[in-house]
């Protein structure tokens, strides 16, 4: 466990020393400000609501949480690989989960600092009336697990690969696949359907956007967070096979 947290302290200061992710949490708090008061018509609706801003999440046309996920995540394996810095630490009396674990727990740190920044858009238009707190904190669980599941592709697509920007794209599709999947049960057979639907990630994240706390969609977001991690882990040691 002592090993797992030193590799996350260390990948977690490591992403303030570059300017890619003081780049990445603006334009990602950016884009979602503009989604949430701009194109969710906050100011036209007259309503003192959040749901503009939990819906700026998973926008059809913007997905800004698979790109953001992706970014981050994208350099944890694949630059190590590329500098050859990867073949020391696993010399290291460090187990290939721990190395996985610790790079992924940096990333779900960065991942709740954004959120906790994000705080302010809701404590903004509380000024403006009253509001009910208890669907914002499910929401912002809704946000934090789909974030992690996000974050958990991102980590395994950076261990099949050398390449950042590989490691990038390929996060992204893998992601957009659990992102859109949802769309396509209109146009399929009822019996396909509903597990269709079922293993997207916009399903789930509805109904604790609304508050919804139902131990299926934690359970849901969790699977696929272990099934992502024990990928990557599994690609280390392959990587030592090889």
């Amino acid at each position: 466990m002592q090993r797992t947290i030193s590799i996350a302290k260390r990948e977690f200061f490591a992403y303030f020393n570059s300017p890619i992710a003081y780049i990445v949490l603006t334009v990602f708090l950016l884009a979602v400000g503009i989604l949430f008061f701009i194109m969710s018509g906050f100011f036209i609706v007259n309503e003192a609501t959040m749901r503009g801003f939990f819906n700026a999440f998973h926008h059809p046309m913007f997905p800004v949480f698979p790109l953001f996920a992706a970014a981050v995540t994208m350099r944890l394996i694949a630059e190590e690989k590329r500098q050859g810095t990867f073949e020391i630490l696993v010399t290291l009396p460090v187990r290939d989960v721990e190395i996985i674990l610790g790079k992924y727990l940096a990333a779900l740190m960065f991942l709740a600092a954004v959120l906790i920044l994000t705080l302010g858009y809701p404590i903004t238009v509380s000024l403006a009336a009253d509001m009910d707190w208890g669907p914002i904190l499910g929401g912002y669980m809704g946000l934090l697990l789909l974030g992690a599941s996000y974050l958990a592709i991102g980590l395994l697509a950076s261990s099949l690969t050398e390449h950042q920007v590989i490691a990038f794209f390929s996060a992204i599709v893998i992601s957009f696949s659990f992102y859109y999947v949802s769309y396509s049960s209109a146009f399929l057979p009822a019996s396909i359907a509903s597990f269709v639907q079922y293993m997207s990630f916009t399903y789930h994240f509805n109904n604790l956007s609304r508050g919804v706390v139902d131990s299926r969609d934690v359970l849901f977001f969790l699977s696929i967070i272990v099934a992502a991690l024990a990928g990557a882990t599994l690609a280390l040691k392959a990587r030592k096979w090889r």
